[in-house]
């Protein structure tokens, strides 16, 4: 790998947020401060802590990170319930966007067990 923009998930990750960026500005602008915030700010988490980890010196700390983005995106997920239940958007664009997380969940947590299972240490025959 030469840089976190050739990982699929973290290319997935900005898709997500431009999605999460063009369905928030439909929300009230009384929630500019609240709920819109917070979900832009958790849908930016996650390809960010994916570069984060990529940019750092091992394995470990990689890990560390796409856990951090496996709990931002299931925060995304609560505060997509959310705005969906208070009627912010259609159970349409829920559908999608809980879509996009869940492959990015799939995404990351398979990452995860790549790396931590390149790392393993194999027994000698």
């Amino acid at each position: 790998m030469t840089s976190h923009k050739d990982l699929k998930v973290w290319q997935k990750g900005i898709e997500l947020v431009k999605v999460i960026y063009d369905i928030t500005k439909i929300f009230p602008s009384n929630e500019q401060f609240g709920l819109t915030s917070q979900i832009r700010r958790c849908s930016v988490s996650i390809p960010s802590n994916i570069a984060e980890g990529c940019g750092r010196n091992s394995d470990k700390e990689l890990i560390h990170f796409l856990y951090i983005a496996l709990g931002s995106a299931s925060e995304l997920e609560t505060q997509i319930i959310i705005s969906q239940e208070l009627g912010f958007f259609g159970k349409d664009k829920s559908e999608e966007i809980h879509g996009l997380v869940f492959e990015i969940i799939k995404m990351t947590s398979s990452l995860i067990k790549s790396i931590k299972t390149r790392n393993e240490i194999k027994p000698i025959n």
